[in-house]
Order: structure tokens, then C-alpha cells, then sequence
């Protein structure tokens, strides 16, 4: 059945509010993923990724691979830098939008003057460890687990409250 967007009734939520101890409960029991940890292990990936690289396959190959890490990385640091330094007049929407602009922008530009950087670049190298190193992000995800246990424990964030047992 539709519902008349013309009425003057209010529309029906099963929404409520966390009170202001359920806020505090969930803010203890949920740990915040630093964006430096994940950079951290985005060069180590990387690292990982160029030194096998260079134990089987030639110079340029393993350099390749650096730049594909390296197109990841250096833009993934613009973009942390930019998001947690200093809180501006701008909204968190405006600043998120720009420092992406700018991540974007660095990754192509990378992407772009790698064939300057490395003699005879191998793209699908160079992809490779992109491709690697992008993946951190969901491995950080998986890796910090007290977020992933109480996403999996609980399932939808609005039975999270359920969950907590304030009195």
C-alpha cells in the first residue's frame, strides 16, 4: 500500500533515540580504527609485495610494483593528514569531499608519471600492487576485530542497543 506523502500525519519510525548513558556504553564498547594504522599497514603491504616481487622477477618488475604501492599510499596519507588535522570553519562533509578530490587527483597523477619513474614499467606490475595495496582496507577492517565481532555478534547497529545492558 502506498502511503499518501500529502497527509498530515506523521509518518510512522521504529526509531529511538540512544539516551545519553546508552551513548556513552556504546562509545566504550566500540574501538575507533586510527587511519595511521592502516596507512602503516598499507606500506608494509606494499613493502611485502616489492621485496617478493624482486626475489622472482627483474628490477623494473619489483619497481613497478613500489609505484602501484605508492599510488595507494601517498594519497591515502593527503587524505588522513587533510581529514584529522586541524577542524576548520568548513563541515566534515566539505572537508571529506575536498581531501578525497585531492586523493584522487594524487593517485592519477601518480598513476600517470610512473613511466617516468621506473624504465620499462610494467603496468600490470604496477596494477598488481595497487591492487595489494588497496586491499588493506578491507583487511584492516577484518584484522581490528572488536568491530567486526559486535557487527557480527549483533547484525543491524540498531539491535547494538539491545545488546549493551545499560541500567
Amino acid at each position: 500500500m502506498v502511503e499518501d506523502c500529502y497527509s498530515d500525519e506523521e509518518p510512522s519510525l521504529d526509531f529511538n533515540p540512544l539516551t545519553a548513558q546508552e551513548a556513552q556504553a556504546l562509545r566504550t564498547t566500540l574501538h575507533v580504527l586510527s587511519p595511521w594504522w592502516v596507512i602503516a599497514a598499507q606500506v608494509l603491504v606494499s613493502a611485502l609485495a616489492t621485496g617478493v616481487t624482486a626475489v622472482f622477477w627483474d628490477g623494473p618488475t619489483s619497481r613497478s610494483v613500489a609505484c602501484g604501492g605508492l599510488a595507494v599510499v601517498l594519497p591515502s596519507l593527503l587524505f588522513a593528514r587533510g581529514i584529522m588535522g586541524r577542524v576548520g570553519a568548513y563541515p566534515a562533509v566539505f572537508r571529506f569531499f575536498i581531501w578525497e578530490s585531492v586523493k584522487i587527483f594524487a593517485t592519477v597523477a601518480i598513476l600517470y608519471s610512473a613511466h617516468r619513474w621506473v624504465d620499462h614499467l610494467s603496468w600490470p606490475a604496477m596494477l598488481v600492487g595497487l591492487v595489494v595495496t588497496m586491499k588493506v582496507y578491507w583487511l584492516a577492517l577484518v584484522f581490528h576485530h572488536p568491530i567486526c565481532a559486535k557487527i557480527i555478534a549483533y547484525g543491524h547497529p540498531t539491535s547494538l542497543k539491545t545488546s549493551l545492558k545499560v541500567t
